[in-house]
């Protein structure tokens, strides 16, 4: 009787400490934060400001488009703000999101939008990989690479 109740202590103590290591407000409980993160960042794009922009964005980013340019935190916000990059409209279909860890995010969506880039009018159609981060209380874009198709 004696090394049964040992036992279940010991199996007890096991579970507990498990449980105890996983990371708060991570895995599928953060899903909802990302892609409200995710959706700010869609309408900051569309109609963007450095302020709105630069608290969805990570300091470290490194954004990836489609034609191979790769942007830093400072160029991908100045490109939007001077409309040198200019999203009449963004559309979001697709989506799916993995928290990994607690405080990373593999973000995967299908973009589509209507374009006036310098002026000129355009089209793109693009899948997008995203990686965020969660960063104190806030998530941020990390990282982006783009595809057309």
């Amino acid at each position: 009787m004696f090394m049964k109740k040992l036992l279940l202590i010991a199996a007890s103590a096991v579970l507990f400490t498990g449980c105890a290591m996983m990371p708060a407000g991570g895995g599928a409980a953060a899903e909802p934060a990302v892609a409200a993160a995710a959706e700010r960042l869609r309408l900051a794009m569309v109609d963007p400001t450095a302020a709105a922009l630069g608290a969805l964005v990570a300091d470290d980013l490194s954004y990836g488009h489609s034609g191979g340019k790769v942007d830093t935190k400072a160029s991908f916000i100045g490109d939007l703000v001077e409309r040198k990059s200019d999203f009449v409209s963004i559309t979001i279909t697709d989506q799916t999101i993995k928290v990994v860890g607690g405080n990373t995010a593999i973000v995967r969506h299908t973009l589509a939008a209507d374009t006036l880039d310098s002026g000129k009018p355009g089209k793109v159609a693009l899948k997008i990989l995203g990686i965020w981060q969660k960063q104190g209380n806030d998530w941020k874009l990390l990282a982006r690479q783009a595809v057309r198709i």
